[in-house]
C-alpha cells in the first residue's frame, strides 16, 4: 500500500498547514532560523576538524 512515510504529496501537505497556521512571515522567519543554525553547525564542525589538522598538536579524542 504505502512505499514509505513521506511521500511528495504529504510533504506538500504538511507545508500548506504549517503555512496556513503560521503565515507567510512566520514561516519565512522559520525557515531563515533553520538555514541559519545549519550554518552555524556546519561552521562549528570545520572549526573542530581545522583544530584537529593544526601541524605540532597531538590529535584529541578519547584514548583507547
Amino acid at each position: 500500500m504505502g512505499e514509505g512515510l513521506f511521500q511528495p504529496l504529504h510533504i506538500l501537505l504538511i507545508v500548506g498547514i504549517a503555512l496556513l497556521l503560521f503565515g507567510p512571515s512566520k514561516f519565512a522567519d522559520l525557515g531563515k532560523g533553520l538555514g541559519e543554525g545549519i550554518r552555524n553547525f556546519k561552521s562549528a564542525v570545520k572549526d573542530k576538524d581545522d583544530k584537529d589538522k593544526e601541524p605540532g598538536k597531538p590529535p584529541t579524542g578519547p584514548a583507547a
